[in-house]
């Protein structure tokens, strides 16, 4: 729950509010009843709510960022820059690459806290994947089928096809930060088969 406290609130009557705007202990405040250990512990409550507000924020600076990357990547690559005069191609390749390396300076860094088990578990679960990637190129209808048996795992209902038992087994170990991108990476992978045509075998 984001709280955000104001002098208006109950909790702004036993806080002040810092240059950040971000709440602070109020130690002028002789009228207030609540020791300091409840004073402190009540200040912890808000900022927690404002770290997962932060961490909440950053994940979606993340998510435009790769949908950024992609979105430029399929410029570079679409068919049109074919029919491009040798001139006009070098100049849009250009202006493509130069927005790219601009993107690429946005660096967006969420760390999860994992146990031993969980780190094992998501170790597992990228070398399935990378397994799958490896056999694209040489295998695509395979490699799409053996990608939806991994996105049936992580979906409450089949996409289509069977579901990989191994995947999910190693899936559940993860954290839920983990299993939300190893998700959004599956889907990743499943519309790239999409771009190529690649029919997959039941």
């Amino acid at each position: 729950m984001d709280v955000d406290p104001s002098p208006g609130t109950s909790t702004g009557d036993l806080m002040a509010l810092s240059h950040t705007g971000l709440p602070k202990i109020d130690e002028n405040n002789s009228l207030d009843s609540k020791s300091p250990k409840e004073r402190i512990l009540e200040l912890l409550d808000v900022l927690e709510s404002h770290v997962e507000k932060l961490r909440k924020e950053a994940a979606q600076l993340e998510e435009d960022r790769d949908h950024l990357l992609s979105s430029l990547d399929s410029v570079r690559n679409t068919d049109l820059i074919i029919e491009l005069a040798d001139n006009d191609r070098d100049d849009v390749c250009r202006y493509a690459e130069r927005i790219m390396s601009r993107c690429l300076t946005v660096e967006v860094k969420i760390l999860t806290q994992r146990d031993k088990m969980q780190e094992e578990a998501l170790h597992q679960v990228n070398h399935l994947i990378d397994g799958l990637v490896m056999c694209v190129k040489s295998d695509p209808e395979n490699a799409k089928a053996k990608c939806i048996s991994f996105m049936n795992a992580c979906s409450s209902s089949l996409v289509h096809g069977v579901t990989d038992k191994k995947f999910e087994s190693a899936l559940l170990g993860c954290t839920l930060d983990d299993q939300k991108r190893v998700k959004k990476r599956l889907q990743g992978l499943l519309h790239y088969f999409d771009k190529l045509n690649v029919t997959s075998i039941q």
